[in-house]
Protein backbone atom coordinates (compact mmCIF):
# COMPACT_ATOMS: atom_id res chain seq x y z
CA UNK A 1 0.00 0.00 0.00
CA UNK A 2 1.29 3.44 -0.88
CA UNK A 3 1.60 5.77 2.11
CA UNK A 4 1.95 9.54 2.22
CA UNK A 5 4.40 11.20 4.60
CA UNK A 6 2.71 13.38 7.20
CA UNK A 7 3.81 16.08 9.62
CA UNK A 8 3.42 14.48 13.04
CA UNK A 9 5.47 13.98 16.19
CA UNK A 10 4.48 10.30 16.29
CA UNK A 11 3.40 9.21 12.78
CA UNK A 12 5.69 8.93 9.75
CA UNK A 13 3.21 8.06 6.98
CA UNK A 14 -0.42 7.10 6.35
CA UNK A 15 -2.00 5.12 3.53
CA UNK A 16 -5.50 3.98 2.68
CA UNK A 17 -6.96 1.29 0.40
CA UNK A 18 -10.56 2.22 -0.45
CA UNK A 19 -11.27 -1.22 -1.96
CA UNK A 20 -10.65 -2.97 1.36
CA UNK A 21 -11.30 0.00 3.69
CA UNK A 22 -7.86 -0.57 5.20
CA UNK A 23 -5.95 2.25 6.85
CA UNK A 24 -2.18 1.77 7.22
CA UNK A 25 -0.15 3.85 9.65
CA UNK A 26 3.63 3.86 9.95
CA UNK A 27 4.92 5.29 13.20
CA UNK A 28 8.24 7.05 13.67
CA UNK A 29 9.45 4.13 15.81
CA UNK A 30 9.12 1.86 12.74
CA UNK A 31 5.89 0.09 13.69
CA UNK A 32 3.34 -0.35 10.91
CA UNK A 33 -0.30 -1.02 11.75
CA UNK A 34 -3.29 -1.76 9.56
CA UNK A 35 -6.79 -0.84 10.73
CA UNK A 36 -9.69 -2.65 9.05
CA UNK A 37 -13.14 -1.43 8.06
CA UNK A 38 -12.22 2.24 8.28
CA UNK A 39 -14.58 4.39 6.15
CA UNK A 40 -12.92 6.60 3.55
CA UNK A 41 -14.36 9.75 5.14
CA UNK A 42 -12.60 8.80 8.40
CA UNK A 43 -9.30 8.56 6.49
CA UNK A 44 -9.94 11.97 4.91
CA UNK A 45 -10.68 13.49 8.32
CA UNK A 46 -7.47 11.97 9.69
CA UNK A 47 -5.43 13.42 6.85
CA UNK A 48 -6.88 16.91 7.39
CA UNK A 49 -6.69 16.80 11.21
CA UNK A 50 -4.27 19.31 12.79
CA UNK A 51 -3.02 16.55 15.13
CA UNK A 52 -2.96 13.20 13.36
CA UNK A 53 -1.80 11.34 16.46
CA UNK A 54 -4.62 12.76 18.57
CA UNK A 55 -7.19 11.98 15.87
CA UNK A 56 -5.87 8.42 15.56
CA UNK A 57 -6.02 7.90 19.33
CA UNK A 58 -9.51 9.37 19.66
CA UNK A 59 -11.35 8.03 16.62
CA UNK A 60 -9.49 5.01 15.24
CA UNK A 61 -7.55 3.14 17.94
CA UNK A 62 -9.85 0.88 19.94
CA UNK A 63 -12.64 1.49 17.39
CA UNK A 64 -11.43 -0.72 14.51
CA UNK A 65 -9.82 -4.14 14.34
CA UNK A 66 -6.09 -3.90 13.60
CA UNK A 67 -2.90 -5.86 13.22
CA UNK A 68 0.76 -4.97 13.34
CA UNK A 69 2.38 -5.68 10.00
CA UNK A 70 5.85 -4.23 10.55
Amino acid sequence: MERNNVASSNISSIGYDPQTSTLEVEFLNGGIYQYYGVPENMYQQLMSAPSKGQFLNTYIKNQYAFSRTG
